[in-house]
């Protein structure tokens, strides 16, 4: 069996970095995949997908070429004929749905995110008819695309995209005079809540509950707020907050930090928090997506609202004023994590859509 994996592009973040253990379980289950992106913007995921030997595609063009990345989509899929679309993302589902009524080819699409802009969530309540069965990477967005597309459950396929790496790196304990360092990988996004994040420091130095213990608190990641996020630090006074670009090895940074920050407006799965949790660090998210679910406040991280400085303000002040506490927690991180997300989990649930698509044919 032949599916074309059809993605928005090649630029480094969340949903690509999952890709190469997707694809390994297909090759494993007798599965041919070649993966097709509709535009390359930064290109930093080609490392990633070459080291695991991932066959891939790409279109010339900018990111705002739709009709034309169609056109280069569908002249691919002509000549390679795969038996199934697979589509990620909103532009690479709608192009995928089109291009598979076309060409008499069943869609399959995934859907990651727990927040849809409301014109993606309008073209794809049109078009939800066109994909012949849905994947969601975790529970939480499962039950919020059967909710908002109003789908038969059935139709609805669960397949985290993430399972615990027991070789991965591990964080080592903090120690009493040490600087208690906090990581946080994500685009620099809005979606990701920096911006919140900037605030609430703002609002712990201009009180009298500013932590006493040195800390830093260090964002891997790029994106086109990352000008306006720096000018906001900046602005604020605050020095502790360091934007420190795109890492190619996110494992062992957060294996060099003690602790775990993900603000987010909004998040699906929440793939970086829960390698966090894999490297034994406590997370300190917002109550958002699967990851505030797998997080447990007080055992195994901290939770705050989303989109609220002031509550964000006090879930800090309580990590970083007893960074003792985060030792406490760091097995406890780690075996929450592989409780709901082990290796065999995500094997039988790879084996599962392996036999779901093979149905459709």
């Amino acid at each position: 069996m032949k599916i074309a994996y059809v993605i928005n592009s090649l630029e480094a973040g969340g949903a690509q970095f999952p890709i190469p253990a997707v694809f390994r379980t297909l090759r494993e289950n007798g599965v041919d995949v070649t993966l097709y992106a509709l535009s390359r913007r930064n290109g930093m995921a080609i490392a990633v997908l070459e080291k695991a030997g991932i066959k891939w595609k790409c279109y010339s063009g900018s990111k705002k070429q739709h009709v034309k990345a169609a056109l280069w989509v569908q002249k691919k899929l002509k000549a390679d004929r795969p038996d199934i679309i697979w589509t990620s993302l909103t532009q690479a589902t709608l192009i995928g749905q089109i291009l598979g009524k076309v060409l008499n080819i069943p869609v399959v699409s995934w859907q990651h995110n727990a927040f849809l802009k409301p014109i993606n969530y309008f073209l794809l309540s049109l078009t939800k008819s066109l994909s012949s069965l849905w994947v969601t990477d975790s529970e939480r967005v499962k039950s919020l695309t059967v909710e908002r597309f109003d789908l038969d459950p059935k139709r609805v396929l669960v397949w985290p995209l993430f399972s615990v790496n027991l070789e991965a790196p591990q964080a080592t304990p903090w120690k009493t005079g040490e600087v208690f360092k906090v990581a946080s990988l994500g685009r620099l996004h809005s979606n990701k809540g920096y911006d919140i994040l900037i605030e609430a420091l703002s609002l712990l130095k201009k009180s009298d509950e500013f932590p006493k213990h040195k800390f830093e608190i260090n964002i891997a990641g790029a994106g086109q707020e990352e000008l306006s996020l720096k000018y906001k630090a900046n602005a604020a006074g605050i020095t502790e907050l360091n934007f420190v670009g795109h890492v190619t090895n996110p494992q062992s940074f957060l294996a060099e930090h003690h602790a775990y920050i993900q603000p987010s407006r909004c998040e699906g799965l929440g793939i970086a928090a829960h390698e966090a949790m894999q490297a034994s660090l406590p997370v300190l998210c917002s109550r958002t997506g699967q990851m505030s679910l797998t997080v447990r406040d007080n055992h195994s991280g901290w939770h705050c609202e989303p989109n609220d400085p002031a509550c964000l303000a006090r879930a800090l002040k309580l990590m970083l004023e007893t960074p003792e506490n985060a030792e406490h927690m760091q097995s406890t991180a780690f075996n929450d994590v592989n409780l709901a997300f082990g290796v065999d989990a995500f094997e039988a649930a790879g084996q599962e859509f392996v036999a779901r698509v093979r149905a459709l044919l």
